[in-house]
């Protein structure tokens, strides 16, 4: 198929195999191959603060991907990421997805802050401005931010 979308998921290796199911399930829909790989666990000053990795063709997703299908995954990462369909042996908290686009290394990180209006500043927003930054919602600006690379846990 030729409009499939390659969206490769990345978990720690101590991940639960239960933990990640709900994100698997929010990421399926038609025209999307799911490739699940293991990120090797990490222990001190750079452990990870995310709990997945999603490596997917931002664009595609945000705008050619069909526009209710990307709102659609959209409400059902967020509902994910507030905590409300994980799987209790997951986290003890919520913890960020980061989504990473395939072409430029931009990484946008879904926190729990990231609701409906974010998305939708998300889906308007021009990518092309950045390169290998890392955005979050900052919800005081109301706006997407370019962040340093190790924040990800949107504090």
């Amino acid at each position: 198929m030729t409009d499939e979308i390659l969206v490769d998921v990345y978990v720690a290796a101590d991940t639960p195999p239960t933990a990640e199911r709900p994100l698997l399930d929010a990421l399926s829909a038609p025209g999307v191959r799911l490739r699940v790989r293991t990120w090797p666990t990490r222990r001190g000053p750079d452990t990870l603060n995310w709990l997945f990795l999603v490596a997917l063709p931002l664009h595609a997703f945000l705008g050619g991907f069909g526009g209710r299908l990307a709102d659609d995954t959209y409400r059902r990462l967020a509902a994910l990421v507030r905590g409300r369909s994980t799987a209790p042996e997951a986290a003890p908290a919520p913890r960020p997805v980061v989504l990473q686009d395939t072409a430029t290394g931009i990484r946008i990180v879904l926190g729990p802050e990231a609701d409906e209006e974010a998305y939708r500043k998300l889906r308007t927003l021009d990518l092309g401005q950045f390169r290998y930054d890392t955005l979050r919602y900052d919800v005081t600006e109301a706006r997407w931010v370019s962040v340093p690379s190790d924040d990800t846990t949107g504090d």
